[in-house]
Order: structure tokens, then sequence, then C-alpha cells
């Protein structure tokens, strides 16, 4: 009822303002839109709609600046246009990760896990620490986006969580010359949740700098990242509250009365980064050459840190060594560096040769229990590898080669990819790819230590060798389709054994496991958008089957169908999207969350899905201003209360939300 309220008051101020607006506003005409994604070109259109005449929009005191002017570059040195345009896209990526997860389930809290609907292969040569779950909320070095901007540029996104909290990110940049720009953001969130123990608090922080040379041979980038995602946990609720919430008892829908499974624990993923590349254009492209030769080399150091800290050790997780404070600790450090040529010329397409080295140091600790476990085991890794690219345009065709090789070192591990892309008219496109990677495993799978009996072992795994085939077809005006065959030799993953020993106790534990049949998975994805006058419809379909029985478990339908109603107002002023989202995924063993490993596993106990999420939402933009109204799962009272993130983790209730993104251009 709080959040209602605020909504009414703040509703009424934007519509105050709105009216403000529309008295100085001339009427505009219609102007195409540019989707986030899109590669500069000197065709691109204006995002932000011009409000006085068919001209780029000014969007500040500098004449000469307009919104194509504003750029984005990622690492790989893709860029888009900043782009302040409402779209059904921008609606599903108003969330925590700001990114679309259509194929992600979240915990009842914001920040706190997600579960997977469908299954990923591999897309690199280096093992992780672990707590992969927390991953999925870390900004990794591809992340970071470096900007090049005519006159300095502000981002906001503000969106309302559960309870005592709010989640902001900000971002600031400015070109303090045509040469040099520098970025600061921060993400912060602080969520309470609503049930005991399961606040969320994470911070994820960045500074970036961009320097390019007057002569245009010489780029520089760096940047420096600081992040720490922390969240209560408290192990979902216990099983004798099951029916209580899935009869919807009136006496448990204040969440906060259930008793946890513990009450006293938290689990926290801390990052720093420190960043930096430089390229050198050896040999420019000119009137009589159309050559170019770069050298380029990157390096970047990078700790991270998981703990899972108890105040005292719970028969929730089995025996424990000591009866004392629980304080597990897992360390990764690790240093990257990349160096190479570049070489283009147009007959011959772009080719890279470089090397890498990766340095990796794993390590564990844990709370004054020495005589029980040994700390002083490590991992080092130390290996160079042979990376090479080739792209090359042939008319209507792209074709794209890369590899990285072993060369010498501990970590064996190789890749290759391959991407034959064709081009069609209008847009349309089919798209042939092919992946192959060996991998080392991640190294909590390889070592783990705990004060907790079960959650102790030294394995030796193998490489696991992932091959992928895909193909995506792109037909504009009628459907995306994309078809995944995955195959996977010595899968690795977290699963739930169960002893059932003659006391008639069942004893669990949960621990990684390698297996020797090949893991194949087909995913068929299918996208369409239907327009009819102001009203559309955005479906996007996912169907996929494990071919290996009894290895993963996957929901063999997941989809999302969201109609709604779009519409300029108050003479152009305000342009309005309003609707409902459903999405629906078929019934199957959901995976388990583990709170100690922040990981999934694999259970054969409960099943979990035929339950739909249905949203009401209104959306809406005031010049550079979106804003984000949501009734999130306004059916869960009447649709059945048999809703869950994970086995005894209750997905999220009906509830009111509130978000924006604003962009200010000085």
């Amino acid at each position: 009822m709080k959040n209602f309220k605020l909504f009414l008051v703040f509703f009424l101020i934007c519509f105050s303002f709105l009216k403000a607006q529309v008295s100085q506003m001339p009427k505009s005409p219609n102007m195409p839109e540019i989707s986030m994604g899109q590669k500069t070109s000197g065709s691109i259109l204006d995002s932000v709609p011009g409000l006085y005449n068919n001209k780029s929009t000014t969007l500040n005191k500098n004449p000469d600046a307009k919104i194509q002017d504003y750029l984005i570059i990622t690492r790989k040195n893709d860029t888009v246009v900043v782009d302040t345009s409402l779209t059904i896209e921008k609606y599903y990526k108003i969330n925590f990760k700001r990114k679309d997860n259509f194929e992600l389930i979240p915990f009842s809290n914001t920040g706190i896990a997600y579960n997977t609907l469908s299954f990923s292969p591999i897309n690199s040569i280096k093992p992780k620490m672990g707590a992969l779950n927390k991953y999925i909320s870390y900004e990794s070095v591809d992340d970071v986006v470096y900007y090049d901007l005519p006159t300095p540029f502000t981002e906001l996104m503000y969106r309302s969580v559960f309870e005592q909290g709010q989640l902001l990110d900000a971002t600031y940049s400015v070109n303090t010359s045509r040469q040099f720009n520098f970025s600061i953001s921060r993400k912060g969130l602080r969520s309470l949740g609503n049930y005991q123990n399961f606040l969320s608090s994470t911070s994820n922080f960045s500074f970036t700098t961009n320097y390019l040379s007057k002569n245009r041979k010489l780029k520089i980038r760096t940047h420096y990242s600081n992040q720490k995602l922390f969240s209560e946990q408290n192990g979902g609720i216990s099983n004798s509250d099951i029916l209580n919430f899935e009869n919807g008892n009136s006496q448990f829908l204040d969440r906060g009365v259930f008793d946890p499974n513990f009450e006293n624990a938290h689990n926290e993923f801390l990052g720093k980064r420190i960043y930096s590349d430089q390229t050198y254009i050896l040999k420019e492209k000119d009137s009589l050459s159309s050559k170019s030769i770069e050298l380029y080399n990157s390096i970047y150091f990078e700790e991270k840190k998981y703990k899972f800290q108890q105040s005292q050790s719970d028969e929730f997780f089995g025996n424990s060594f000591a009866s004392q404070e629980v304080n597990d600790k897992l360390f990764l450090k690790s240093i990257n560096l990349e160096t190479g040529l570049v070489f283009q010329s147009e007959p011959l397409g772009k080719l890279d040769l470089g090397l890498i080295y990766v340095s990796d140091r794993y390590s564990l600790e844990n709370y004054q229990i020495g005589d029980f476990i040994d700390n002083s085991q490590i991992i080092d890794s130390k290996t160079t590898y042979l990376n090479g690219s080739f792209s090359k345009q042939f008319s209507n065709i792209e074709l794209k080669l890369n590899t990285k090789n072993f060369i010498f070192g501990d970590n064996k591990s190789n890749s290759f990819s391959s991407i034959a892309k064709f081009n069609f008219k209008n847009d349309n496109s089919l798209s042939l790819k092919y992946n192959f990677y060996s991998v080392a495993p991640n190294y909590n799978t390889l070592l783990y230590r705990s004060n907790y009996e079960n959650y102790n072992w030294d394995n030796e795994f193998d490489h696991s060798i992932t091959n992928s085939i895909s193909l995506n077809l792109v037909l504009r005006n009628i459907f995306d389709l994309d078809i995944d065959l995955i195959s996977v030799r010595k899968h690795i993953q977290f699963e739930k054994l169960i002893d059932d020993n003659l006391s008639g106790i069942n004893d669990y534990s949960i621990v990684p496991v390698q297996y020797l049949d090949n893991l194949e998975v087909l995913k068929i994805m299918l996208n369409r958008k239907i327009k009819f006058g102001k009203f559309s419809i955005d479906s996007k379909l996912l169907l996929q089957k494990s071919i290996s029985d009894n290895i993963i478990n996957l929901p063999e339908i997941v989809s999302r169908n969201t109609i709604y109603y779009s519409t300029d107002m108050f003479k152009k002023a305000l342009y309005l999207q309003t609707g409902f989202g459903v999405k629906y995924f078929s019934k199957f063993f959901m995976n388990g969350y583990d709170p100690l490993l922040s990981e999934l596993y694999v259970q054969n106990v409960k099943e979990i899905g035929e339950f739909p999420i249905i949203d009401f939402f209104i959306n809406a933009k005031i010049q550079q201003t979106r804003l984000y109204f949501k009734f999130e799962h306004f059916n869960s009272s009447f649709t059945g209360y048999n809703y869950y993130s994970a086995p005894n983790y209750p997905y999220r209730d009906f509830t009111f939300r509130f978000g924006l993104v604003w962009n200010f251009f000085m």
C-alpha cells in the first residue's frame, strides 16, 4: 500500500510536469527508432525523437553535438550509440542485471541468487574460482564499457526493491578534451526482503579512462573495478512450512512469519581489478595503400574472494569438525597478459595473431580448524596460449574464425570458434556457428575445504570438452530462429547425494561429479513480433531437450508472451507503452541452491514449474526519461501458491515496483 501511494504521488508530479512541457513543445514529425546495440554509421538516426524539426535533436548547449556523437565502446571495440528510446527490450532489461533474464528465474529478493531455466555451453578457456551464482551479478572485464562524448553525459537508473532499500545505478562520463574521456559508475543495492535473514547488499564501482592521441595512432584505455556482493542466507523455508506456504494459509501471508532453516549465515563475493590496454597503429590506411598494421597489448590484475560465514555451525549442512563459528574463504589471484599484431587489408581481410599469458593462484582459508583440514593446499596455474583470429567480408558473406591454443604451462585448454553469416535483403540473415572448448574444471570442484565434513574434497577431474553447432535465422518481418546442438564430454556439475543409513535418517551431501557419458542438449529458440496498429505481441519460445538421460534436468518449454499497446500522447510529448506479460515454464526437477557454495546443484526430489508469472506494466518516456511501473506477479493469490525459484525457496509474491532510467546531456 505504501508503494502504491508513492506511485500515485509520483504519477501526479510527472503529469504536472508533462502539462507544462506540452505548452512549450510544438508537434514533432514521426522519427524512426534505433535500438541499443546498433553499430555506428553515417546514416544512424537520432534515437531521441526530434521535437522541433526533421534534423537531429540538439540535446545540449553545444549546437554541433548530436545523439550519434555519444558513443559507448566495449573492450572488443564494438561501438554503440547512447540510446534513449523506449522499447519492449528496454523493459525486459530494467532489473538488477540490466540484461534480459529470459533463461533465468530470480529469487524472492533482488540480488540474492538466480536459478537457470536452460543449459548454456562453456564460452571461455579460463576456469572460474567457483561460487558461480555470484558470477551472474559480477561485472567481468568484458562488461566494462568506455565512452567518447562531445559533452558530459549522465545516466541514472533507479529500481524499487523488496522492503527497506533501493537499487541505483549511476554513470557519469565526460571528455575533458577531444582526446581524453573518463567515467565513474556505481551500482548500489540494498533490499531487506520479505523473508527472515534474506537481506541483499551489493556495490559495483568502476572508473574508466579512454585516451586517443591527436594523430589518432595511439589509444590507451584503463579501468579500475571494485565489487562487493553480499547477501544473508537462510536455507529457504523449512520442510514443515511447505504446506503452510502452498495452501495459502492466511497466517503465513506475511512472509516474515516463516521460520527459515537457519538465521545466522551470509555469503559474500568480493573482487578488485586493474586493467589497461594500448593499441598503436604502425601503418595506417591511406589513399596509396589499403593495408594497416596495429600493435596491441593488454594487462589486468584481478583478485577475487568468496566467503561463507556462520556464527555457529548448523546441522542443516551436516556434521561439522568443530561446533563453532564457520568462516570458509576462497581466494583467486589472476594476472592476464595479451599482446599481438593486427594486419588488415581489403583483399585479404583482418588477421590477428598474438600471445596470451594467464597466471592463477587459487587458495583456501578456514577459521581455527587447522587440526581437521589442511589450509596449505593451493592450485597454481601458469599458461601461455597462442591467440589467432581472422575475419573477412565476401560480398554479402561475413566469415569469422578464432582460436586459442595451449603452447606451454599448466592449463592445457584449447578453443576454436567459427561464424559464417549470410546477409540478405531487408536486414535478413542466416548465421552458422561452430564452437569447440576443451577447458579445465572450475577450481572449487577440484579443491574445497570447510568446517562441515561433507564439504571437503580434493578431486582430479579431466578437462570438459564442449562442441556446439548453432544456426541463427533472422527474418525481420516474420521471426528469429535459433537452433543449438550442444555436446559435452566429461561434464562436471554439483549434485545432491542422499545416504539412507540404517538409523532411518536421510543424510545428504552436495558434491561435484564428473560424467564419462556424453551430455547432449538440443535447444530451439523462436522469437516473433506481431503488430496490429498500436497493439503489439512479442513472443519468445524455448524448446529444449536433454538427449542424455539422468545427467541434467531442464524444462522442455520456456515461454514469454507480452501483449502491449503503444501510443504518443500530449502532442507527442509522452510516449506510452502498457500491457501484460506472461512467463511460463514446464514442470521439471529444478536445480537446488546451496548457500554455502553459492552454487546450483542437480536434485531429483521435487518438481517445480507450470505456474504462470503474469505482470501488468505501464512504461512511459518523457524527453530523455523512461519510467517503468510494474505490477509484478499479480496473479500469485489466485493461481495457487505453488511457485518456487528453487526447492524450499518461494518465488516472489505480488508486488508493485517502480523504475526509471534518466539521461542527462549537458
